[in-house]
């Protein structure tokens, strides 16, 4: 089980991440794009992705831990239980919306320390 101490430890671990209200709620941005928010009550995490072709891959795959609701239709973002995933899964949801949301130059940067693959 995740929760917003462990969201929030693993985004700000990330490059040139900062933490600020977004939408009434903590928000995490890479430089000034969002890419995560928790909301009710930091019990689930909005990530952003690359497409909707992924978030549904992903509720498809995953629906104890992935849905969305009609807010987000039409977005690339998906909610995600906090109860329902682990620290080590979370970090890869949160590098991917990350990553969907870095400017290039920063995403080279990491993928030259990191690897492309690497969630960490």
């Amino acid at each position: 089980m995740a929760t917003s101490d462990d969201v929030r430890r693993i985004a700000l671990s990330l490059p040139e991440t900062s933490e600020g209200p977004l939408y009434g709620t903590p928000g995490f941005r890479v430089k000034d794009k969002a890419f995560a928010r928790l909301r009710d009550d930091d019990a689930v995490l909005v990530a952003w992705l690359l497409d909707e072709d992924e978030k549904e891959a992903l509720i498809a795959t995953e629906p104890e831990v992935f849905f969305t609701l009609p807010h987000y239709d039409g977005h690339p973002s998906v909610l995600v239980r906090l109860a329902a995933i682990d620290a080590e899964a979370l970090r890869g949801v949160l590098v991917d919306a990350w990553r969907a949301r870095a400017p290039r130059r920063l995403l080279a940067a990491f993928d030259a320390s990191h690897g492309p693959a690497d969630p960490g």
